[in-house]
C-alpha cells in the first residue's frame, strides 16, 4: 500500500516541523494569545458562505462529500472559516475583551496539484483577531507575521495593500470595462473569473505580464479618502516598528472575505526563487457577520508550514536536534531491571535515555551508541554492579568517569542535565 497523491509522511524533517512549533510558542506567547482547534471536518455550507462559491479553493480545489446522514461535509481547505464558525456558535464574542485574539495550527486539504512545497494535506499556523479596525492592529498584526519569519532565521519582507469595501461594485465594473475588450487573450481561468470573480485576474500567476492587466485600474485608486488615510496610517507604523514592506496594488488574495488591508509575506527570493511567498492575510469586516454572528470586524493571516520547511532547507538553517543523553549499555541480561530502573529515574529528571533491552557483545553494543548520536555511553555489567559503580564513557572526547549506581545526582551533573 501507499500512501494517497498529494499527502505525504513527516518522518526526516520532524526536527523542522519541531523548529516551526517552538517559533508558533514564542511568537503567541510574546503576544498572549490563546489556542483555538476546530474540527478538520465542517459543514460543506461554511466554506460556501465564508469564502464564496466562486473562490477556486471552494470551486475546484476542496473535498467534498456525502456523510452517512447524507450530509454535504468538507474537509478544512482553510482555517480561518471554522474559527469565526467556533467563534459565534460558541458566543466568544461575549467575552469582555475589546480585542479577542486566537491562534491554530494543524491540516488543511485541497485538492490540488502536488508541487513543491504545496500537498493536497497540508499545514497552516493563523492568527485571527476580533476588533474593531484600527491601523495599529493591523501593524502590529503584519508585526507579528514578519517576526514569526524572523525568529525562524528567514530573512523577508511584507507586500501590503487595501482593497475598498465602499468603492469595490464600482471598482469592479471599471475593471470589468477595462479588461473586456482583452478576454479572449487572458488565460482560460481568468475568462472564467472575468464574470464571476474579476479582481482575481489582477493577481494571476499565468497572465501576470499581460498589458491589459499591467495597465488596468488598481484598488487603490478607488479608495474613499477615509481609507486611503487608514492605508497611510499602517504604513506610517510599519515605518516606525521598522518592518521592511513594499506596496503591491495588485494584489487582493484569492478569498473573497477580504475587505481593507491584505499583505503576504515573502522570504528573499534567493532562497525560495519567485514562488517565494510564505503567508496571506487581511482584513475580512464581514465574515462575522455573514456567518450569523455580531457585526464584529477581524482579521488574521496564515502560513503554510510544508514552504516554512522548503525556506528552512533552502536557507540551510538547522532543524531542531534533541540529541540522545545517554545509552545504557547492558551486558548481561539478568541486569535489564537494574538498566530499566535507571533509565526511568534519569528520565524522570529530564534526561534524554535510551538503553539496551537484552545483553549483547560490548562491540555491537558501541555500534548502537555511535548510531544514535548518544553524549554518553554507560557501561552495566555484572562487574560494575559487584563494585556498585558505573562507567561513563564520553563520546565526543575521550574520557571516562565512574559513578556510584546510587548517585543520581552526579549522573544528572555528567550529563548536563539540570534538575530540582
Amino acid at each position: 500500500m501507499n500512501k494517497l497523491k498529494g499527502m505525504f509522511d513527516i518522518t526526516a524533517d520532524q526536527g523542522y516541523y519541531a523548529l516551526v512549533q517552538n517559533a508558533i510558542q514564542t511568537v503567541v506567547n510574546a503576544h498572549h494569545i490563546d489556542r483555538i482547534d476546530t474540527p478538520i471536518l465542517e459543514a460543506s455550507e461554511l466554506f460556501h458562505r465564508g469564502m464564496g462559491d466562486d473562490t477556486d479553493v471552494v470551486s475546484k480545489e476542496t473535498y467534498t462529500f456525502l456523510d452517512r446522514g447524507d450530509r454535504s461535509v468538507t474537509l478544512r481547505p482553510e482555517g480561518t472559516a471554522g474559527v469565526v464558525r467556533a467563534f459565534i456558535e460558541d458566543k466568544l464574542y461575549a467575552m469582555p475583551d475589546a480585542v479577542k485574539k486566537v491562534y491554530y495550527e494543524g491540516p488543511m486539504f485541497r485538492y490540488e496539484r502536488p508541487q513543491k512545497g504545496r500537498f493536497r494535506q497540508f499545514h497552516q499556523f493563523g492568527v485571527e483577531i476580533f476588533a474593531l479596525p484600527a491601523p495599529a492592529l493591523d501593524a502590529d498584526l503584519c508585526a507579528l507575521a514578519y517576526d514569526f519569519m524572523s525568529t525562524l532565521g528567514l530573512s523577508g519582507h511584507l507586500e501590503i495593500n487595501q482593497l475598498s469595501k465602499s468603492s469595490k461594485p464600482a471598482y469592479t465594473e471599471a475593471l470589468k470595462a477595462h479588461l473586456k475588450p482583452h478576454l479572449n487573450t487572458l488565460c482560460p481561468d481568468c475568462q472564467a473569473r472575468y464574470a464571476k470573480n474579476p479582481l482575481r485576474i489582477l493577481d494571476c500567476k499565468v497572465d501576470h505580464a499581460h498589458e491589459a492587466i499591467q495597465s488596468a485600474p488598481m484598488p487603490l485608486d478607488y479608495m474613499s479618502d477615509e481609507e486611503t488615510a487608514y492605508f497611510n496610517r499602517v504604513q506610517s507604523h510599519l515605518d516606525a516598528l521598522k518592518i521592511p514592506y513594499t506596496v503591491n496594488k495588485k494584489m487582493v488574495r484569492g478569498l473573497d472575505y477580504y475587505t481593507g488591508l491584505v499583505f503576504e509575506l515573502k522570504v528573499d527570493e534567493a532562497i525560495l526563487g519567485h514562488q517565494n511567498t510564505v503567508a496571506g492575510g487581511g482584513r475580512y469586516d464581514e465574515l462575522v457577520k455573514t456567518l450569523g454572528g455580531p457585526d464584529l470586524p477581524a482579521t488574521g493571516f496564515a502560513f503554510g508550514l510544508e514552504r516554512l520547511v522548503v525556506a528552512l532547507k533552502a536557507a540551510n538553517i538547522p532543524p531542531v536536534d534533541h540529541p540522545l543523553d545517554l545509552y545504557i549499555m547492558v551486558l548481561d541480561d539478568a541486569l535489564s531491571e537494574t538498566a530499566l530502573s535507571l533509565a526511568r529515574r534519569l528520565r524522570l529528571k529530564g534526561a534524554r535515555v535510551d538503553l539496551a533491552y537484552h545483553g549483547g557483545a560490548m562491540k555491537k553494543q558501541f555500534k548502537a551508541v555511535a548510531h544514535k548520536n548518544a553524549s554518553f555511553a554507560a557501561i552495566l555489567g555484572p562487574d560494575e554492579v559487584e563494585k556498585g559503580l558505573l562507567t561513563f564513557k564520553n563520546q565526543h572526547v575521550d574520557a571516562s568517569e565512574s559513578v556510584a549506581l546510587d548517585d543520581l545526582s552526579k549522573m544528572l551533573e555528567i550529563l548536563g542535565v539540570t534538575h530540582d
